[in-house]
């Protein structure tokens, strides 16, 4: 068992109870002692679970919201899938503003050998757009927010962001919200999120939300803004008719993958 796929089993281990040994974690990925203690202050410095005596805690859950270390190890597949449509959806040399978050990283990722002007509002999506190498070398041309960074996080907030942001006009903004409801739309955890989000779309011809399923079932207090300010959602959310209908009443396009 691969390293990523060893500490996805142990997020999954500890969502299921609180609290683990390490030799129950050796019977779930066949390794041994010391490849999940390695494993475990990995997760650990990511903000999964608490090392204790002979295993660890789960930390996953105790907050609104779960640390970027946590959300990266989740749904790989699909935010791969998304990321890919994403990118498949800008033409070269548009301007795209890019939101935070690992999904937006696995966006970044997927335009690195684009031809792009990209402002990346994370330093993680900054590193994985700036490591590609396209036809020719071809690469994004980056654009830095400003402001305050986040800790853990690594994600740009405040006024500062929020100023030059709208200092400029974007073709695409690509927004990965913290959850997504059919009645209040798209919703961040925290109220500097939640700014940086608006001035985004506020400052795009064109917005595309990626959110993957479990956006759809999950919590967030701070309104971003309504379904009826969204242009096209890429998801892997299996929609119903009955969805696709309140998706239909604001006109948004839905690309599922």
């Amino acid at each position: 068992m691969k390293t990523a796929e060893r500490q996805r089993t142990i997020t999954e281990v500890l969502r299921r109870q609180p609290e683990v040994s390490v030799e129950e974690l050796i019977q779930a990925c066949g390794a041994s002692g010391a490849t999940i203690r390695r494993d475990l202050e990995v997760l650990a410095g990511h903000g999964v679970l608490r090392r204790v005596h002979g295993g660890a805690r789960s930390l996953i859950g105790q907050g609104q919201n779960p640390g970027y270390g946590q959300r990266e190890l989740e749904e790989l597949d699909g935010k791969r899938r998304i990321a890919a449509a994403v990118a498949g959806l800008l033409a070269e040399r548009e301007h795209v503003w890019l939101d935070s978050g690992s999904t937006a990283t696995a966006v970044a990722r997927a335009v690195a050998g684009r031809e792009l002007t990209l402002m990346p509002m994370s330093l993680q999506a900054l590193n994985a757009a700036a490591e590609g190498d396209g036809a020719e070398g071809s690469r994004p041309a980056l654009l830095l927010p400003g402001g305050s960074v986040v800790p853990g996080e690594l994600c740009f907030r405040g006024p500062l962001a929020e100023s030059n942001i709208r200092s400029l006009r974007f073709d695409t903004a690509v927004l990965t919200p913290c959850a997504v409801d059919f009645k209040d739309g798209l919703l961040a955890h925290d109220l500097e999120d939640a700014a940086v989000k608006t001035a985004g779309l506020e400052s795009a011809a064109r917005v595309v939300v990626a959110a993957t399923a479990a956006k759809w079932q999950a919590h967030a207090r701070v309104l971003v803004a309504g379904l009826a300010r969204v242009d096209l959602i890429v998801t892997d959310r299996k929609f119903s008719v009955q969805d696709m209908s309140e998706l239909e009443k604001y006109s948004v396009e839905v690309v599922s993958v």
